[in-house]
């Protein structure tokens, strides 16, 4: 079956092939609504698809840009990548997405291939061990945003929570009903994962801020896979935590389990209180007292950022976005009153 071309289309319609060309890049206003519709009419008869290649060689882009996460399972992921997407349909961008599972190998890999499809920029949530990769990236001046991470030593935009409000924000809102006893469960706290030391940077110095005892017990930072298995010891041990704190949505789903597993009621054995608001966090019982990061807000003004270098309309000069937290109350935490429970 032969390839239908421009020509073909331009014939068709009885104008110019550059008429035509001018319709695909939605230059309309040199043409009349008449002409559009029988270009239209054209390209749909004849099923006619551009060659996206050969545009993207002669305009000198692509329309795409990568978006690489580090994973694609966080509630964080899931809604900052909508509205990167919604931003980049209302530009006439296309989006591929990459998965990294958090693996520096998999992202350097990522990056490689992104770049050899001559994508026009990329909104990367960082493994933070790619440190030589991104400083090229940069040094060459190609459009690089980091999300939910920034990376030290790297001066690149950067869009990400205020995390140590969002900790202080859990602290404060459990010790002024009357907790006294907060422990805190995270992923490994390994260094070059900003997000998750600024969180127990936060908490820890809240608890001191209140005169709360920080008890390291009651920190509990281990793989996902392990957080039920370590919450079974310390609730075995005589005098376990009144109120726990996730620091994102996976950790607040292995308390779940935990708690329905081990018959502790929640807000009455103990209170519950997360960052990420979860979809499920109003229909849960009790409903769960969350801290939202501005989702929508920060994907939007990721791609703002990314398209501002794409299009070099004005200097760029790097700077980091934090976004304020936001509490919402529902019935996960009860009201002490400041004294201790029974439990020693």
């Amino acid at each position: 079956m032969k390839k239908v071309t421009m020509a073909d289309v331009a014939k068709l319609a009885n104008v110019s092939k550059s008429t035509v060309s001018q319709y695909l890049n939605k230059r309309y206003e040199y043409m009349s609504e008449e002409t559009r519709k029988r270009i239209a009419r054209a390209i749909e008869e004849l099923g006619y698809q551009p060659n996206i290649i050969a545009r993207s060689l002669k305009q000198k882009t692509t329309a795409t840009i990568g978006v690489i996460v580090f994973n694609i399972l966080h509630m964080l992921t899931i809604q900052v990548l909508h509205a990167i997407e919604e931003a980049c349909q209302e530009r006439g961008f296309h989006v591929i997405v990459c998965n990294t599972d958090d693996d520096p190998e998999k992202e350097k890999k990522y990056i490689e291939m992104l770049r050899a499809k001559q994508v026009d920029g990329l909104i990367i949530f960082p493994t933070g061990k790619n440190a030589e990769i991104y400083q090229k990236m940069v040094e060459e001046r190609f459009p690089l945003i980091f999300v939910d991470r920034m990376v030290p030593g790297i001066k690149a935009d950067a869009v990400l929570l205020d995390n140590k409000k969002a900790a202080a924000l859990a602290v404060e809102y459990l010790a002024e009903r009357g907790y006294q006893r907060i422990g805190v469960v995270a992923p490994p706290l390994v260094s070059h994962v900003i997000p998750r030391m600024e969180r127990i940077e936060g908490f820890r110095q809240t608890l001191t801020e209140k005169g709360l005892p920080v008890i390291a017990d009651y920190v509990v930072a281990t793989e996902i896979s392990s957080i039920q298995s370590e919450l079974a010891k310390l609730f075995a041990s005589g005098r376990p935590p009144q109120a726990l704190f996730a620091i994102n949505d996976l950790t607040l789903m292995e308390i779940l389990h935990f708690v329905k597993n081990n018959g502790i009621h929640v807000p009455d054995d103990l209170a519950l209180i997360s960052i990420d608001d979860v979809p499920f966090a109003d229909i849960y019982t009790p409903t769960l007292t969350t801290i939202a990061q501005p989702t929508f807000a920060m994907g939007k003004k990721a791609a703002e950022r990314l398209f501002m270098q794409i299009t070099k309309k004005q200097k760029h000069k790097p700077q980091i976005f934090r976004f304020p937290p936001t509490l919402i109350e529902r019935k996960s935490v009860r009201q002490r009153g400041n004294h201790n429970d029974g439990r020693q």
